[in-house]
Formats: C-alpha cells, sequence, structure tokens
C-alpha cells in the first residue's frame, strides 16, 4: 500500500470514527440530561462536561491501547460499576429535582459542578465501559494500523465529538432558556430527573439481578 492509499483509507476510518462516535453520543443518556440541566445555567456547561468526560475517556482508551479490555469483560468489575454508578446517577437525579425549581438569577452553576458532573456521569455509566470494551477496542484495533498518531488522532476526533455535541446542546438550552414558560421549565427538567433516576434504578437493578 502506497502512501496516498494509505491516506486515502485513514481519511475513511476517521470519517467513520465520526459516524459512529455521534450515533453513540447523541443518544439521550445520563450525559446529555446533565448537560441541559447545567446548560440552563451556564452556556459553557456543555464544553466542561466534555472535559470532564474526557478525564475518564482518554485515560480508559490508553488502556485499551495496552491491551486491558480484559477487566471490563468480569462479571464482577461489570456489577460493581453498576451498581455504583447507578447510586451516583440517583444522586445527581434528586440534586437536579432539587434545583428544579430555581431560576438562573437564583442559582448560578459553576464551572467546577460542570466538570465533576461530566466526569460523574460518565464513570457511573456502565454501558460507557462496555461500550469501549467492544466497539472502541475495535476502532482501536484499526486504528492501530495508522501506527501510534494515527491511535491519536482517533481519540482526539472521537473526543471531539463529544465536546461538539454537548457545547451545542447546552448553548441553545441556554440561549433558548428566555422563552421558557414555566411549564416548559417543569418538563425539560422532570426529563432529566427522569433519565438520571431511571438510568440509576436500571443500573442497580442489572447489578442485583
Amino acid at each position: 500500500m502506497n502512501d496516498m492509499e494509505l491516506i486515502t483509507d485513514f481519511y475513511f476510518f476517521l470519517l467513520s470514527v465520526i459516524f459512529i462516535s455521534l450515533s453513540g453520543v447523541m443518544m439521550p443518556g445520563p450525559v446529555f440530561a446533565v448537560t441541559v440541566a447545567k446548560g440552563y445555567r451556564n452556556k459553557i456547561a456543555g464544553t466542561l462536561i466534555a472535559l470532564g468526560h474526557g478525564l475518564i475517556e482518554f485515560p480508559l482508551m490508553f488502556l485499551i491501547y495496552f491491551g486491558f479490555t480484559w477487566f471490563f469483560a468480569y462479571n464482577t468489575a461489570q456489577r460493581v460499576i453498576s451498581f455504583i454508578g447507578g447510586l451516583i446517577l440517583i444522586y445527581m437525579g434528586v440534586q437536579t429535582f432539587r434545583s428544579q425549581k430555581k431560576t438562573s438569577e437564583d442559582y448560578e452553576d459553576s464551572g467546577h459542578s460542570s466538570f465533576v458532573a461530566g466526569a460523574l456521569t460518565t464513570s457511573a455509566n456502565p454501558y460507557f465501559f462496555i461500550w469501549w470494551a467492544t466497539i472502541g477496542a475495535a476502532l482501536i484495533t484499526k486504528a492501530l494500523a495508522f501506527g501510534f498518531i494515527g491511535f491519536l488522532l482517533f481519540a482526539v476526533t472521537h473526543w471531539s465529538c463529544d465536546l461538539l455535541w454537548d457545547t451545542f446542546i447546552s448553548v441553545t438550552v441556554f440561549k433558548s432558556r428566555r422563552f421558557w414558560t414555566k411549564r416548559v421549565h417543569n418538563i425539560i427538567f422532570g426529563f432529566c430527573f427522569v433519565v438520571l433516576i431511571g438510568f440509576g434504578a436500571w443500573f442497580i437493578i442489572s447489578a442485583l439481578l
């Protein structure tokens, strides 16, 4: 394979990474819910949440790169992550419910809070680790064909999808909040509460069964 074919293959690989990554990123889940809740009070909350997400995701990608996918295959590890993660999500859901009646003037979300929320919702989701141990590991294996630089570009490209989507969500929510009626506010925050509590309960039940 000549250099031009290698470059072409790499571009097509990165394009597939973007589509596969966005298909997961855009699915409603705990990170999406907390991005909406935090974005109501801070337009850059999505960026900070993505940074918190990256705090967990980048080390995980390197662990998989060095061959540590076996850990996440253990049933005990999956159950522990599910149970603890479920408790964390339920706690965050309760905190979201408590802040529901507060307006942006009553309570401004801190950058630290959003960053921590990104890290917590990521580490609390066992299916995030399972995705990386399966689909993510397959993508990393493909990236290895392009060397370590190819792996680094893959990692940055994948995380950039999280960054762009989460930032888009928080900015959109923040800019549109002035049009929200009280009913819309309650419905959206109620949705965030239900998502966090629902996933939390699901993870705990999955760990105990």
